[in-house]
């Protein structure tokens, strides 16, 4: 049995992958914010795709970009995994707002997560992102988040 070999591939941004990591992802909108309506789409796909591609143990969709920590499953990608949240909820989102067109930016920013003192830092990251802009002041009131507890 061989050991996972890191790969960096890059576009515009660098995007290292390894087999059996945790990786705090972030990408971006590229069209007006969401409202509370279109976070609660985001958010509920993002859900479906858990188990079945990933181990989801956190996501915040934010009006206008979504954080996410994830446990890709064996034999998943993580580009797989982004390819099928944005492109799927991009047409979700499309839908229900009865247009058509790109609704994510073309990247997103991944960052392989080292350690558990880190994933503990990108979910406190996470969980105080809508409470800094002023969204609620009590994460567990936000609408688009989500924590597995069972997942740390």
């Amino acid at each position: 049995m061989s050991d996972p070999q890191l790969q960096i591939r890059q576009r515009n941004l660098p995007h290292w992958t390894l087999d059996g990591s945790t990786y705090f992802v972030t990408f971006r909108l590229a069209i007006s914010p969401f409202d509370e309506a279109e976070r609660r789409i985001v958010l509920s796909h993002i859900c479906t795709g858990a188990d079945k591609y990933y181990l989801l143990i956190a996501a915040v969709v934010m009006p206008d970009h979504v954080h996410i920590l994830l446990h890709p499953n064996k034999g998943i990608t993580l580009s797989r995994i982004m390819k099928g949240i944005k492109g799927a909820s991009a047409r979700l989102i499309n839908e229900y707002r009865n247009t058509t067109g790109t609704v994510w930016q073309a990247e997103s920013w991944d960052r392989i997560v080292r350690d558990a003192d880190e994933l503990e830092e990108k979910l406190q990251y996470m969980a105080n992102n809508p409470i800094k802009a002023g969204l609620v002041d009590d994460i567990s009131r936000y609408v688009g988040w989500y924590c597995n507890p069972e997942s740390l």
